[in-house]
């Protein structure tokens, strides 16, 4: 189906099309959520060269495309990345080296306190129903990492909701007007 989309068009950066550019560092379509997550490290000033970046989770839509942008020698990028996924063996060991963990493993509160070293920064993905009949709507969300006993090691955590998938709508944004700029 996504194929089937005109590149020029692809505002989400999905397209096999603008996923080969942004391999090559050619100008195109940056998926929306690793283009907010790069934006957002460059809004609070977040040093990546020379850093060890961890990224947990493989997607085609966030983790692997965040990788790569973070490796390439670029002005958010030239950090040394580990890529993990749910056979990663001793994740955990690993996630505890990140001076950035970018969390998108699809597991409400997967990043515990243990995970994370001291002065980290971690970048939380994930997004949770979790049922609370406290709430209006009968549920809270929550994300890939428990929040709550993370924060206080770190010295950034994105919040869910209210961080990255505000970030996502703001590169889709940026995107719609690339889009519309190239059309004319």
């Amino acid at each position: 189906m996504i194929q089937a989309i005109d590149p020029s068009k692809d505002v989400d950066g999905f397209h096999p099309e603008n996923l080969g550019k942004m391999l090559l560092g050619l100008p195109c379509f940056l998926p929306a959520t690793p283009y907010g997550i790069v934006m957002l490290l460059q809004k609070y000033q977040i040093e990546t060269a020379g850093k060890h970046v961890v990224v947990l989770g493989r997607s085609h839509i966030v983790g692997t495309p965040i990788s790569i942008m973070l490796s390439r020698k670029s002005a958010q990028g030239n950090a040394t990345v580990t890529l993990c996924h749910s056979f990663t063996e001793d994740i955990k060991t690993l996630a505890a080296t990140a001076d950035i963990l970018i969390v998108a493993m699809g597991k409400q509160g997967f990043v515990t306190e243990d995970m994370v070293k001291s002065g980290a920064v971690v970048v939380d993905v994930g997004i949770h129903r979790v049922p609370d009949e406290t709430k209006k709507s009968g549920f809270r969300l929550t994300g890939d990492v428990d929040f709550e006993n993370v924060a206080k090691k770190c010295s950034y955590i994105t919040p869910v909701p209210g961080g990255v998938g505000l970030m996502t709508i703001v590169g889709l944004l940026k995107n719609t007007l690339k889009a519309k700029e190239m059309a004319g």
